[in-house]
């Protein structure tokens, strides 16, 4: 690595921890690793657990769709990338047969190659890097060096802003949740730990998360 890519990484990593949240995260690394290998599709897939994949950030509606697909049939090189903790390239999209169903859903999108790289911390999978381009056999050995490269160093950041979101989530979930048992034990008189039961039944008999019951009942002053 020459001093120039180094200084390039540490400024991105100065970058990275300075975004609110996952998606404006998502998107300056984006930026910066289609800057440094000249295609211009490219996606950020968060990785959950059992293998369930979520889009983060995407540059365009074709990176969306082929990202949709992968997402919809469950296979791609997202999920490989996911399951076998390798990087994975395609310069032929619609004819690999690896992936069938996503090779079909995406064959009329335009894109024909895929370097897929995962982004890991030491103890996880926090995503995929998915970079496409429309002309066959786009992405070197060197391409996919590069990008995992830029993976290494932006897994950190992305795992941080992830965490962090769900964070804030948490908390302003549990805030509804208070005001909505406020109201509920000034309506009918009841105690913290009955409107906490009131909220959860309702949650439960309805198959509706507790925190849109909240917040639904600080709305409209009513559960149903």
């Amino acid at each position: 690595m020459n001093d120039e890519f180094a200084q390039e990484l540490a400024r991105m990593a100065l970058v990275l921890h300075e975004q609110p949240d996952v998606e404006q995260t998502s998107e300056r690394f984006l930026e910066y690793v289609l800057a440094r290998i000249g295609t211009v599709h490219a996606s950020l897939l968060l990785a959950h657990r059992g293998g369930r994949l979520e889009s983060a950030a995407a540059t365009d509606a074709l990176v969306e769709e082929a990202d949709r697909v992968q997402v919809e049939t469950g296979e791609g090189p997202s999920s490989s990338v996911v399951e076998d903790e390798k990087s994975v390239v395609s310069g032929s999209i619609a004819t690999d047969p690896r992936w069938p169903r996503w090779s079909a859903g995406v064959a009329e999108v335009g894109l024909s190659s895929v370097l897929s790289v995962r982004l890991r911390t030491p103890t996880s999978t926090v995503g995929v890097l998915n970079l496409y381009d429309p002309q066959p056999d786009r992405f070197t050995q060197s391409d996919d060096v590069i990008a995992q490269v830029f993976a290494d160093h932006a897994a950190v950041a992305v795992a941080n802003a992830r965490s962090e979101s769900t964070l804030w989530q948490a908390i302003d979930a549990r805030k509804l949740i208070g005001q909505a048992q406020g109201i509920l034990m000034e309506r009918f008189d009841l105690t913290d730990e009955q409107a906490f039961a009131v909220l959860r039944r309702y949650s439960q008999d309805n198959n509706v998360k507790l925190r849109d019951v909240a917040q639904r009942l600080i709305a409209t002053r009513k559960l149903s």
